[in-house]
């Protein structure tokens, strides 16, 4: 485990420290208008570049190069959000060096989903108040009409992030903020997204050597790629709360949703994570196919990653509905 540090210092690059921050009171109207405006065109950017993409498709096919972009940082990206953000940084399923540490922290804030510590603390948070009060993304809390489940449905996909973001976090991350690397990166999240969405470009362009390619690297690795990737983990927040299998008790509507279980990188079993939220691995069955947690094995067979917690069978059995 890393050493734990004094407090990070200030932001290493001046402007970001005018972002909003863990602790910005949600009092505090102006930050709050800010931060909702970069949220949403982090939400709404995404969906114009796929648009773009998908039309620059009239009359050809995609090409080797783009293909492999997308699905290169596809995997990157999602990796860092679902070992790193989630099972690493979250639940502390695993350990990990600190080289491991901060390559899976960059990696998941290419995704663009958010700075890690704020992540981190929705999903905490989320777990503490799961489909209940306080939770920032349940379905379950607008209403039992056909109008109440829709708008049910909306929140927990997408109009969540422009609610009070902000409100009590930084109590959910007090471990994490201790530790003055991870506080850097977390802090230079706007370097990572640019890096997330240039690399490609770059690519593109010096394997073609076109600006025609380097515009659809940077579509296809960069505004496509990060399209697909929101939407896949939303997905986890409405879909998996929705619909799907409830093997175990866990005092909440997570389910067990297959097709997730494999776009998502091991995610979409969900029912099983919120039963064994601590657990690395999510697909419990031999048949949930988990990448994430077999990216967990291998660190581990190469001396990158210990102290893999995995739920033993009398705690399997002891939760288990059906």
């Amino acid at each position: 485990m890393p050493k734990l540090l004094p407090s990070p210092a200030p932001a290493l690059i001046p402007q970001l420290r005018r972002l909003p921050t863990l602790e910005t009171p949600a009092s505090d109207s102006r930050s709050m208008v800010k931060l909702r405006v970069i949220t949403l065109a982090v939400i709404l950017l995404p969906l114009v570049g796929f648009i773009a993409a998908i039309a620059m498709l009239w009359g050809t096919a995609i090409g080797w190069t783009e293909a492999a972009l997308f699905v290169a940082m596809y995997v990157i990206a999602g990796i860092g959000v679902t070992v790193g953000f989630h099972r690493l940084f979250t639940h502390r399923s695993f350990t990990a060096p600190t080289g491991v540490r901060i390559a899976l922290a960059i990696a998941g804030s290419m995704a663009a989903q958010g700075p890690l510590m704020q992540w981190v603390a929705h999903h905490r948070r989320h777990h503490q108040h799961s489909d209940d009060d306080g939770d920032p993304h349940s379905p379950h809390l607008h209403g039992d009409s056909a109008m109440g489940s829709l708008r049910g449905l909306l929140h927990a996909h997408v109009g969540w992030m422009v609610s009070d973001l902000h409100r009590g976090l930084a109590r959910y991350v007090g471990d994490l903020r201790k530790d003055a690397l991870l506080g850097r990166v977390s802090r230079l999240f706007p370097l990572w997204v640019a890096l997330g969405l240039l690399v490609p470009a770059l690519v593109g362009g010096l394997v073609s050597m076109s600006w025609t390619g380097a515009l659809l690297g940077f579509l296809w690795g960069g505004l496509a790629r990060v399209f697909i990737g929101h939407h896949m983990t939303w997905s986890i927040n409405s879909v998996c709360h929705l619909w799907g299998s409830r093997p175990y008790d866990c005092g909440d509507e997570s389910r067990n949703n297959a097709i997730f279980g494999v776009l998502s990188f091991g995610e979409g079993w969900h029912n099983n994570h919120h039963a064994f939220p601590n657990s690395a691995r999510h697909g419990l069955r031999w048949w949930q196919f988990d990448s994430s947690y077999w990216f967990i094995r291998g660190l581990e067979l190469i001396g990158l990653a210990s102290e893999v917690r995995i739920p033993s069978k009398d705690r399997l059995a002891a939760k288990r509905l059906n």
